[in-house]
C-alpha cells in the first residue's frame, strides 16, 4: 500500500474505512484509483478521440478538435467526480442544543446523475427527512451529500439507499427517509423514447417507515 503515489493511498483508505457504512456500493475495481486524475483525463481523451474518429468526424475541425479533451475533463472533474472519495463533502456536526426532536424535512433537492447502463443523464429531485437525536447538520450539507452520490454512473435504487445510509451514519440516527423522483434519458431519448414517464424510488428507516404522513409527504412532493 505504501508504494502508491499521489493521493492514491488516501483514496484507498477512504474507500476501505470512511465509507464502510455505505452498503450499497458502486461496482468499482480495487485498483480504481491507482491512476491519478490527470492521467485518467489523458487516457480517456485518447480513447474518446478514437470514438469520434470512428463515428466519422473530422478532428481537424475547430468545433470538434478539442471535444475528446473536453469530454475527458467533464467525466473526471465534473459529472463523475462523486466516484472519488476525496471529493466527498466535509460534514460538520452540530450539537442539537435546541432539543429539536421532531422530523426535519428538506424537499425538492435537484440532482443530476447518470445511468450506468448507457452513461446518459438522470435528472430529478430528492425529498429527505430525518429525526435528529444528538446532532444536526447544516441544510446545505444534505444537498451536497445528495449531489456527491449522484455524480457518478448510477442506478436510482442504489443512489436512494446510498443517500439514506450516509445520512443515517453521519447523523447517528436510524430515523431517515429518502425519496427520489427522476426522469431517465435512457428511456426518453432511446429505446421506447417515452418523454412523459418518471421513476420514483424510496428508502424509509426507523420511525419514518411507520409514519404514513411523512411517507406521503416524501412521495408526493416532487
Amino acid at each position: 500500500m505504501a508504494k502508491l503515489k499521489g493521493n492514491t493511498l488516501l483514496v484507498k483508505e477512504n474507500l476501505n474505512n470512511s465509507n464502510h457504512h455505505v452498503t450499497a456500493k458502486n461496482p468499482l475495481r480495487d485498483d480504481a484509483f491507482d491512476i491519478d486524475d490527470n492521467s485518467k483525463i489523458k487516457l480517456i481523451a485518447d480513447k474518446f478521440k478514437d470514438i469520434v474518429e470512428i463515428l466519422g468526424f473530422d478532428l481537424t475541425d475547430d468545433s470538434i478538435k478539442d471535444t475528446p479533451n473536453r469530454v475527458a475533463k467533464m467525466y473526471v472533474n465534473e459529472i463523475f467526480k462523486g466516484l472519488n472519495p476525496t471529493n466527498k463533502p466535509k460534514i460538520t456536526l452540530f450539537k442539537n442544543e435546541y432539543e429539536y426532536y421532531t422530523p426535519l424535512v428538506e424537499l425538492n433537492i435537484p440532482f443530476t446523475s447518470f445511468c450506468e447502463h448507457h452513461f446518459v443523464p438522470i435528472q430529478g429531485k430528492a425529498n429527505i427527512v430525518y429525526i435528529p437525536k444528538e446532532y444536526v447538520i447544516g441544510l446545505s450539507k444534505i444537498h451536497r451529500l445528495v449531489n456527491f452520490y449522484a455524480r457518478r454512473p448510477q442506478v436510482q435504487e442504489r443512489l436512494t439507499k446510498q443517500i439514506a445510509q450516509e445520512l443515517s451514519f453521519t447523523l447517528k440516527t436510524n430515523d431517515v427517509g429518502v425519496a427520489l423522483k427522476a426522469t431517465h434519458s435512457c428511456i426518453s431519448c432511446r429505446g421506447v423514447e417515452d418523454l412523459g414517464s418518471s421513476t420514483l424510488t424510496s428508502t424509509f428507516l426507523g420511525q419514518i417507515k411507520n409514519d404514513n404522513n411523512l411517507v406521503s409527504v416524501l412521495l408526493g412532493s416532487n
